[in-house]
Parts: structure tokens; sequence; C-alpha cells
């Protein structure tokens, strides 16, 4: 698709971060396992949290292509940053959707701004993909409510601020009795959790929340009461195409790499780049990665013309995370041993890579919504 100037603005600037701020550190804080507070800061000054926000409630109030070019030039620079990105843009969309203007008014700028840290809380331990699985509990009382469970793996559970919690409301109604509230961590009745020790994208912090009698005001509630589900789902579609778009960066950065490298490794004295089946394996990552950018943007305009897009967006997931598999195993593969040692790019890149494939639902269940799509509603045009 021809993007318009915004979008080539927003990618240029996004790309000139990545590279100069980003990029940089992050071998080191995939090392150590930091979390970047800093870059966010600098991020939220950008305008680069809650790009589909509108711009009246702090966001930038661009498009789902603006937001897809963003997630991509992102993950260029390191995966991990990306993700915080993606959970802003999922907060921003909850928010200024279905938020009251109280809500809007006390957490949207603060949040976008990076001064507030967000948590998006739905998993639990025999809740996973199956989301109608989930055990947590929310009951009335005369002055709100009280919040019982536990969640497990959790974005930013070890240093969020504020958590949006997915809870029963009603035992009996099954997926309609589902409701989400906002949760100030502070107070009584809330702890966390082991911080997780993960394959890849470490600086994205992840761990376990418990919830034991907290008490919440009436208007911790966000959006209806029974809706939870039904909100929560209605922003998947984004979901996805923002992990597709992490995705297609991971794999972005592996080819670069892997050209540069091929370019100056000689071997039986030539490069490495001289010798055809390497060359195929270039023109495959190439190719490869350029049908999962299209299948994104493909995603990203349905999304922003109104048209049913859940299947290009399943598509685009499921496609480009395993196309960002594939190739960062080709990238590693072009470095040979060098490509395996801890401190090369590529070797960082195949471990980011791997999640692609699981979170915003796995790409078996990708393939299970295009499935259902196409006996539903046919070949899309």
């Amino acid at each position: 698709m021809q993007l318009s100037d915004t979008h080539q603005e927003i990618r240029q600037t996004t790309r000139r971060f990545a590279e100069d701020v980003i990029r940089p550190q992050a071998e080191a804080l995939d090392r150590d396992e930091t979390f970047p507070g800093e870059i966010y800061k600098q991020m939220g000054k950008l305008g680069l949290f809650g790009i589909t926000t509108p711009a009246e409630l702090g966001g930038a109030g661009l498009d789902v292509v603006a937001y897809a070019l963003v997630m991509e030039e992102l993950s260029r620079g390191y995966s991990s940053v990306a993700d915080q990105c993606g959970l802003y843009e999922l907060i921003g969309t909850l928010l200024s959707v279905h938020g009251t203007p109280e809500q809007q008014t006390k957490w949207l700028k603060r949040l976008l701004s990076a001064e507030l840290r967000p948590a998006y809380c739905i998993t639990e331990a025999d809740a996973g993909t199956d989301v109608s699985g989930i055990k947590t509990t929310a009951e009335r009382t005369p002055s709100g409510w009280r919040l019982n469970g536990s969640k497990l793996w959790i974005h930013n559970a070890p240093v969020a601020d504020v958590g949006f919690v997915l809870a029963r409301t009603d035992k009996a109604a099954g997926k309609r009795g589902m409701s989400i509230f906002i949760v100030p961590f502070d107070r009584p009745g809330v702890s966390r959790g082991l911080k997780e020790h993960k394959m890849g994208q470490r600086a994205s912090q992840v761990g376990a929340l418990h919830f034991e009698n907290v008490e919440l005001p009436a208007d911790a509630l966000l959006g209806a009461e029974g809706r939870g589900f039904q909100i929560m789902m209605g922003a998947l579609d984004k979901g996805r195409v923002g992990i597709a778009a992490l995705a297609v960066g991971i794999a972005q950065a592996g080819l670069e790499a892997a050209l540069d490298y091929a370019g100056t490794r000689k071997q039986f004295g030539q490069r490495i780049a001289d010798f055809q089946g390497l060359q195929w394996m270039l023109a495959d990552m190439a190719k490869d990665i350029t049908a999962a950018r299209l299948l994104v943007h493909q995603a990203a305009s349905a999304l922003d013309t109104g048209r049913s897009a859940t299947i290009y967006c399943s598509m685009a997931k499921c496609f480009a995370g395993d196309m960002a598999v594939a190739q960062t195993a080709n990238a590693v593969q072009i470095f040979g041993g060098s490509g395996y040692i801890r401190g090369f790019e590529v070797e960082r890149l195949y471990r980011d890579a791997k999640i692609t494939q699981i979170y915003e639902g796995t790409n078996q269940i990708q393939r299970s919504i295009i499935a259902r799509e196409l006996l539903a509603n046919g070949v899309p045009a």
C-alpha cells in the first residue's frame, strides 16, 4: 500500500529513535533484564504511546497503519520496547473507547506519558488461551467491589502502578459474567509474585499478581458490568496487528545483520555472500519479510476502513510469527558458530522471535480463527 506523508514521517521519527536510543542499549537490557523506564519516558514525550488514542485524550490521534509502522520500527531496535508500546496501545484503546470521562481524565494522560506503568491482567494458571476459565472474582459490596484471585505471566506485573483486571462478576453467566476493573496496585490486598526469567524479550517484565479482598470503589468498573469478555475480544484484532508488526521488525533486524555479515565474512577465499546457497537464504528472508509486512498493512488498513478485519489480523499474526522464527533461525545459520553465542544480535533476535507465535493467541488458535472465518464468510477478496 502507498504510505501517506504522515505515515512516512512517523516511521522515520520512530526509526531514528530506535537506531539512536534503543538499539545501542538492547544487548545490555537483554543481559540484565532491565526495565528501560527512561526510554519509555522519552517515548511518551515523542507521542509513541497511544498511537490511535485521540489527541484530545493524550494520544497521537493516528490510525492503525501508523501503529503498525511504529511497532515494526521499535522492534528493529529491540522488541521488548515495542512490546511495551503494544501494551500502552491496548490500554489507550480500552480507556478511550470504554472509559468514563472521569476515568479518562484520571488515567489516560498519565499513562500515555509513561508517568504511570500499566498491566493488563487476564491470564491465570487455568486460563491462558481459554479466557473463559478465569477464576478471579469481583463481588459487589455496599461501597463498590471486592476483588479476589491471582493472575499469571502478566506483562509489567513486577513494576506496574495500575492494573486492568478481568474478573468474574456473575459466576453463572459464563463469558457474559466477566467485567474489567481498574486497580491501583497500592491498594491493600494487592501483592506481586516472583518476576519470571524468560527465554526472550527479557527486558519486558513478567510476573504474577495476587488480589486478596481488595476493596474497590464503584467507579473502578471499566465499561458495562458483564461486558469484560466482549471488550477484551474487541481489542484483540488490533493487538494481533501489533504483534505481527513486531515480528516483522525482529526479522528485518535479522536480515540486516545477516546481509552485513555475509558481505564481510570470508571463507575459502571469498565472501560467503558469493555462495549461491547463502544467497538463496537471504532471498527467502527478504521475500517472506516483505510478504508479512504486506499482510500487516492489509490488516491494519481493514481496521482503519471499518471492514471486517478478523481474518486478516489472524493471517498477519500467524504468518509473521512463523516467519520471524524461521528467518531469525536463518540469520543464526548465516552467522554460523558466532550466531549461537550470546552478545551477537542474531542470537537475541532468535530468542525474541519465539514468543510471537504464542501471545495474543497462539498460532494454532489463529489457524482455527482463519478456518472459522473462511467457512462462515468464504474466501476474502
